[in-house]
Order: structure tokens, then C-alpha cells, then sequence
């Protein structure tokens, strides 16, 4: 069970990569990835974009910040 929820953080992971872009919005980011993913619920797309911005800290500083400000808007919007 919890190798299939790695799998599935990975694969969401590997979608907001593939998305983001910089001046993406957050919501933008988050409505492009459950499209792909529509059972992925904004708590674990925000995982998700954690363990991305880990996975593309040494490739990219640009995707790196939209990634981190899309992770903390929603976390943000999770704790209001």
C-alpha cells in the first residue's frame, strides 16, 4: 500500500514538472495537474510539489520557485 502511494506522489510529481512553468499561477498549476490526475485531492498535490522542487533542485531555479509557490499557496489555502 504505501510503495502504490510513492508511485502515485511520484507520478503526480513527474506531472507538475512536466506543467510548470514560470509565471504559472498556483491554482493554474494545481487545475493543469487534476486534469491528469483527478483523484489527486490539493493535499497530496502539494506533497507532491514538495517532492518535486526536492527532485528539480540542482536542474532548474525557475521551476524550482513556481513549484515551491504553487506547494505553499496551497498548503496556505488548507490551513484557513
Amino acid at each position: 500500500m504505501r510503495d502504490k502511494k510513492l508511485r502515485e506522489m511520484e507520478q503526480i510529481a513527474d506531472t507538475i514538472r512536466a506543467l510548470a512553468q514560470p509565471g504559472m499561477k498556483p491554482k493554474q498549476l494545481i487545475e493543469a495537474v487534476k486534469e491528469r490526475h483527478p483523484d489527486a485531492g490539493r493535499k497530496e498535490i502539494a506533497r507532491a510539489a514538495f517532492l518535486s522542487i526536492i527532485m528539480s533542485a540542482d536542474h532548474s531555479s525557475e521551476d524550482v520557485q513556481v513549484l515551491h509557490d504553487m506547494a505553499q499557496d496551497t498548503r496556505d489555502d488548507e490551513a484557513t
